[in-house]
Formats: C-alpha cells, sequence, structure tokens
C-alpha cells in the first residue's frame, strides 16, 4: 500500500499520524482523534471505525491511517 504512495506524500502522512498520536504508541486511539478533532461527528468515528479499523482492536495503526486517508 505505502509503495504506491510518492514518497512526498507518504511522509506528509506520517507526520500528520504522529502528530494526532499524542501519547506515541504507534497508534491513533478515538479519544486521540476526538482531542485533534474536536468537531467530528459521533456518527463519523462509528464510521472511520467500521471502514479504517482493519483489525478493529479499537484503534489505528499508521497502515490504517495511509489506507483511509489515500482512498479518498
Amino acid at each position: 500500500m505505502t509503495a504506491e504512495l510518492p514518497q512526498e506524500r507518504l511522509a506528509q502522512l506520517k507526520s500528520t499520524f504522529t502528530a494526532i498520536d499524542t501519547d506515541g504508541d504507534g497508534y491513533i486511539s478515538e479519544t486521540e482523534l476526538k482531542t485533534h478533532f474536536p468537531d467530528l461527528p459521533a456518527e463519523a468515528l462509528g464510521a472511520m471505525s467500521q471502514s479504517a479499523d482493519s483489525d478493529q482492536d479499537g484503534r489505528y495503526s499508521l497502515e490504517e491511517f495511509i489506507r483511509t486517508v489515500s482512498a479518498s
């Protein structure tokens, strides 16, 4: 998945991921999403959870994040 993206875009997505992942654990939690995007409706979080969280562990890895934002 990441090999298909230009290096500049990949670096930008990694930087954005790191900015949202405030605890630095390598995953974006729903709490971190809510903190970073306070106006994001609950419905959007639910939809994202169903479509983006491919392993359904309740958090988003860098790969899941890149797959999700690159698909739009």
